[in-house]
């Protein structure tokens, strides 16, 4: 008994050892390196550059006050039309006291001259009926009393337009009503009834009572990396998409670029804007983000292969072709335009030829 388990003790071991020298044998057996086999074929293949930006009126405009004052009322609302010359709001006139003491005593001032002219006036016609003027004398006179008259009518609709914002003789005009200077749509009214609002001047841009847009005529406003400003020409097409609106996108033809750059983290930055043609039935509103894919250059119907089957040795690149045998040879290839995913082939290979990609990589 005890010469059996002697014997199997002996025979486990010459087993264990006789698999071990297996398995490292078999481990230290080189692999057998797969790939993926990839065709060349015909494509389109297109070099693109995706822009962000924002979506923009052309003509945008802040609509200010002609004078100094307080919102009385307001007669429109962002999100309204407005016609050009359409009143926007009414204003309440806080007169400046100095401007207004100055009008007032330019008035004064016209009254006495005014009484002057006219008395000298009606000395002198009666003289003149006479004959015992000349009629050179007479017009002299009268031409004065004109004047004073004028003035007097010009001092007065100064101190009204300073007292009241309008002058009886202009109503129709009157400063205190601030009008669109543009056809479009409000895009926003930042001031409220009560609010004071003030005129621009060389010292101050003035208060915004409403910023008004034609929204029928929309441009895409975005930057550009200086390495593709280069291959952009005014008069490309632009496919613009816009995040808040799911799975619509406008047609766009590029009319600026910029001549001069600007620093934006760190890169040299070219603004660009296209024009935008919107669809019917859609709404676009100023602001939205928006992508603009403009095709920078593009090859139709070549001989395109995978990058993955591209080799580079030096400044040459190679494929390896599959042989009819099976195996793989190099060939040297003169490569056209990429994509990122695909590249074109100029020469050295045809549509249908079979080429070495990517290793299978085993899991096991």
């Amino acid at each position: 008994m005890k010469r059996f388990l002697k014997y199997l003790i002996f025979a486990l071991i010459a087993i264990f050892i006789v698999g071990t020298f297996v398995f490292l044998h078999q481990k230290s057996k080189p692999k057998e390196i797969k790939y993926n086999e990839l065709e060349a074929t015909i494509t389109d293949i297109q070099r693109t550059s995706i822009v962000t930006g924002r979506i923009e009126p052309r003509n945008e405009v802040k609509i200010k006050p002609q004078i100094n004052g307080i919102i009385a009322e307001l007669y429109k609302e962002a999100g309204q039309n407005v016609e050009k010359d359409e009143v926007i709001a009414k204003l309440k006139v806080i007169p400046d006291m100095t401007s207004l003491s100055n009008a007032q005593s330019r008035v004064r001032l016209a009254d006495i001259n005014l009484q002057q002219a006219r008395t000298n006036y009606e000395r002198e016609k009666a003289l003149f009926d006479k004959n015992l003027v000349s009629a050179d004398e007479y017009d002299k006179v009268l031409q004065a009393y004109n004047q004073a008259k004028e003035e007097r009518s010009a001092a007065q609709d100064a101190l009204e337009v300073i007292r009241d914002g309008v002058s009886s003789s202009n109503a129709i005009s009157s400063s205190t009503l601030v009008r669109s200077t543009i056809s479009g749509l409000i895009l926003d009214i930042p001031v409220k009834v009560g609010n004071s609002v003030i005129q621009a001047n060389t010292m101050n841009d003035g208060t915004t009572v409403a910023t008004v847009a034609n929204m029928s005529d929309l441009i895409f406003d975005g930057q550009i990396d200086e390495t593709e400003v280069g291959m952009l020409k005014e008069g490309m097409n632009v496919l613009i998409t816009i995040g808040a609106l799911q799975d619509c996108s406008f047609d766009a033809v590029l009319e600026y670029v910029s001549p001069k750059a600007v620093e934006k983290n760190g890169a040299n930055q070219f603004e660009i804007k296209a024009a935008i043609k919107p669809q019917e039935g859609s709404t676009i509103r100023s602001g939205y983000s928006a992508n603009a894919r403009i095709v920078l250059q593009k090859a139709e119907q070549v001989v395109s292969v995978p990058e993955s089957a591209i080799e580079f040795k030096g400044d040459s690149t190679f494929v390896y072709l599959k042989r009819e045998d099976g195996s793989y040879e190099s060939i040297p290839v003169q490569t056209g335009l990429s994509d990122g995913l695909n590249i074109e082939i100029v020469s050295g290979l045809k549509a249908g030829d079979k080429v070495r990609g990517t290793k299978i990589i085993d899991e096991k």
